[in-house]
């Protein structure tokens, strides 16, 4: 049964994935940047999902990172989409670690990323309702 450190996590688990040895420094810390682009490639399955197409990220609002994340541990994802514009989305985005052979599960970091739906040539184009 896993047990929650930090409460309950927020959003949909959207992406899980290993940390292996190559995402990490010679200490066995996880390189921020790694957890940054698993969280991005998160928010790109939620909101090409809403938007029903392609998507871009515009901008990550501030991130900090709460506890480290080491070799072994698994990375959970959950993202929820908090506001929908014409043509960009907000999600909240929180980064949770499993960790390596328990059911703890710890929060990492979260962020808000702005995604923006694009057309086929890659102008912006409306939300679609839901």
């Amino acid at each position: 049964m896993v047990q929650y450190a930090d409460g309950q996590p927020t959003g949909e688990l959207t992406l899980r994935t290993l940390a292996m040895p190559a995402d990490a420094n010679a200490a066995g810390d996880i390189f921020g940047g790694w957890v940054m682009a698993q969280m991005d490639l998160a928010c790109g399955i939620r909101a090409a999902e809403r938007a029903r197409g392609r998507v871009v990220t515009a901008a990550v609002k501030e991130m900090a990172f709460a506890k480290p994340m080491k070799i072994g541990d698994t990375l959970c994802i959950y993202t929820h989409v908090e506001r929908v514009g014409r043509t960009s989305m907000t999600l909240k985005v929180e980064a949770w670690a499993q960790r390596y052979l328990s059911d703890l599960m710890e929060k990492v970091t979260d962020a808000d990323f702005v995604m923006v739906a694009l057309d086929g040539e890659g102008k912006p184009k409306a939300v679609p309702a839901e």
